[in-house]
């Protein structure tokens, strides 16, 4: 009757666990909370123009995570097309380190070499007449189209959009030069300004 025993606890033993409730597994950690600036959290799909130069505009769109503004020039009598044949766009997404992402351009170096660049963006205010904008204004990229060991530091400068076309009577300031303009360019080899 000895070796019934150890049988039977072990039975009795299994039956107890399989009539346990199964643990519930812990719920995953919450995601971390998006912080945007007041207003960034609204839709702000839409057209722009930037304040120094009405002829540059932009095309917002916007799915709740993720803005992007594409870049028109527009100039007086002519018809809207993209900067120079080269795409810009700025897109930022909404994080819990804000209203972040960058500006995408492609630039030339003094030989000629088409490059693609991004520059550190951020949206500082959203209101109900545009945006303001932080990003890089300009940066120096070598003949391989990496940063340049030597020249100026980048520079970071706020832009302002506002929301709708400029008005009818709002000049061309034509192509700004390099360092000035309303979005980031950059500066060629050893600061020289890519035209």
């Amino acid at each position: 009757m000895s070796r019934k025993i150890p049988w039977i606890a072990a039975g009795g033993l299994a039956a107890a666990l399989t009539a346990c409730p199964a643990r519930t597994p812990s719920p995953p950690p919450a995601a971390p909370p998006i912080r945007v600036p007041p207003g960034c959290e609204k839709n702000q799909a839409g057209e722009y123009h930037h304040t120094e130069n009405a002829a540059f505009r932009y095309l917002g769109e916007d799915d709740g995570g993720t803005l992007t503004l594409t870049l028109a020039r527009t100039r007086q009598g002519a018809e809207t097309n993209t900067d120079g044949g080269t795409a810009v766009s700025i897109v930022l997404n909404r994080t819990p380190e804000g209203f972040v992402g960058e500006t995408r351009s492609t630039t030339f170096t003094t030989g000629g070499m088409q490059c693609p660049v991004r520059f550190p963006t951020q949206a500082m205010v959203c209101d109900d007449k545009g945006l303001t904008l932080r990003t890089i204004a300009s940066t120096s990229i070598d003949e391989d189209c990496r940063p340049a060991s030597s020249g100026p530091k980048p520079v970071w400068k706020e832009q302002r959009l506002l929301r709708g076309a400029p008005d009818a009577g709002a000049p061309d300031a034509g192509v700004p030069d390099a360092g000035t303009a309303p979005v980031p360019t950059t500066a060629g080899d050893g600061g020289t300004p890519a035209r």
